[in-house]
């Protein structure tokens, strides 16, 4: 009874406009979700099986009149369309049946035309996690993290969920708990997998399928590059600060005493901030923005994809981001990552013993800057540019494997799973 007055208590109490953080408000998120879900599927499933002569078989399948569905993909939105759209047309052009939900309204994949795979647009936020938290299919894939942590619950109608990487770097570089509880993890590479197992040794959990199938989103730039690079210009003067988000990222870590430099030396600044910081930093950017603004030579990109800018580029300076390895391996130019004591304590790499293939990869392809080279950053770029590249394509091979198969090595993954649940086997 106390739990019920404790519900109702926060039911009533708190007002409308309150705002739930992602990563700490969501705890009410998920108390009330949970408990809703709960409700839901065991009303309906009594309900169900009075209705079906007490046939779970029956009970599983029927909702709301219609058949689950087999295969749902879920996106967060168009910046993740590049992920999906190998395994999309994969699926359609086997006939295999998928629903494609999205909670950004933009999204390209929205308007994919297929027989088999169908779209529909789910809401945004807080919406589309409680359309997703009484979803029932067989196998739901996508690039989310925190399942079962933060909003996105693991549905009691929901078999199997598949999680799919949308970076090189290791999984551990997730916020805590990332991939936790999720079924099956689809991986960029082999190295991606030792992380995971000391993971779930250390917290007692269950092992995952693990299946390498290439990196999507990769194939897809590497197909639209040759126009680009053909059409380019060498003019060794364009400089991309691509980083990261949060405590650790060098926008926030930084700020002028980076950029002021930079914006002062003779090369052309494109600065690209991770689209998380424009949620969660973006009055810290818009500062940063106006700081710079004098400077004719500071260009900021928001662009969805960062393949234009990525292309335009002689020279990265980043941190720990994915982005590092999509413009080393896609362009073979020089990379320039910053150096400082990472802290940990928020990802899942602060439970693992040993240095990960992320940060071990970055010193070998990348360059170190130390914030005392800030003042003199023109000459230390100048030097990065005529260094010997050839390692590149060692970690290459390491890190992207299947090229330009991800697509179908996924959809074959997948459909391996459908096989097991039409025969009632557990995966």
């Amino acid at each position: 009874m106390k739990t019920i007055y404790l519900v109702f208590f926060i039911l009533f109490s708190i007002p409308v406009f309150a705002y739930i953080d992602p990563g700490t408000g969501s705890m009410l998120f998920s108390l009330l979700t949970g408990l809703a879900v709960t409700m839901f599927f065991l009303a309906k499933n009594l309900l169900l099986r009075i209705k079906s002569g007490f046939s779970l078989k029956k009970a599983l399948t029927v909702v709301d009149g219609a058949r689950r569905q087999r295969l749902v993909i879920f996106s967060e939105g168009k910046q993740y369309w590049n992920v999906f759209k190998p395994i999309v047309e994969e699926l359609s052009a086997r006939g295999i049946a998928c629903m494609y939900y999205s909670a950004g309204e933009d999204d390209p994949g929205l308007a994919f035309e297929s027989s088999s795979v169908h779209t529909r647009f789910i809401g945004v936020g807080n919406a589309a996690y409680r359309f997703l938290n009484f979803l029932e299919a067989e196998v739901c894939l996508t690039t989310t993290p925190g399942l079962d942590v933060f909003q996105l619950k693991r549905s009691p109608g929901v078999q199997h969920y598949c999680h799919i990487l949308h970076t090189l770097t290791d999984a551990a570089t997730y916020r805590l708990f990332g991939i936790d509880y999720y079924d099956s993890v689809l991986l960029t590479g082999d190295y991606q997998k030792k992380d995971i197992r000391a993971l779930e040794k250390l917290r007692g959990l269950k092992e995952k399928t693990l299946e390498v199938v290439g990196c999507t989103y990769l194939d897809v730039f590497q197909t639209r590059l040759k126009g680009m690079i053909e059409g380019r210009r060498d003019t060794s003067g364009n400089v991309l600060v691509a980083p990261s988000w949060g405590e650790n990222a060098i926008l926030r870590r930084y700020g002028l005493r980076l950029l002021e430099p930079l914006a002062k030396s003779r090369f052309h600044i494109v600065i690209r901030p991770h689209p998380q910081t424009m949620i969660v930093e973006k009055d810290a950017v818009d500062k940063l923005m106006g700081a710079l603004k004098p400077y004719r030579n500071v260009e900021w990109n928001f662009d969805t994809e960062n393949l234009d800018a990525l292309s335009r580029a002689d020279l990265m300076i980043s941190d720990f981001s994915g982005v590092i390895f999509d413009f080393a391996f896609l362009f073979n130019r020089p990379v320039v990552y910053a150096c400082f004591d990472f802290d940990k304590r928020p990802y899942d790499l602060s439970d693992i013993e040993d240095e990960t293939w992320t940060f071990r990869a970055i010193r070998i392809l990348g360059s170190p800057l130390d914030e005392s080279s800030f003042a003199d950053i023109e000459h230390t770029l100048d030097k990065v540019l005529g260094k010997d590249r050839r390692e590149i394509q060692l970690l290459k091979d390491e890190a992207w494997a299947f090229r330009g198969q991800a697509g179908k090595k996924t959809v074959d993954f997948l459909e391996s799973l459908l096989e097991k649940t039409a025969k009632g086997r557990s995966f």
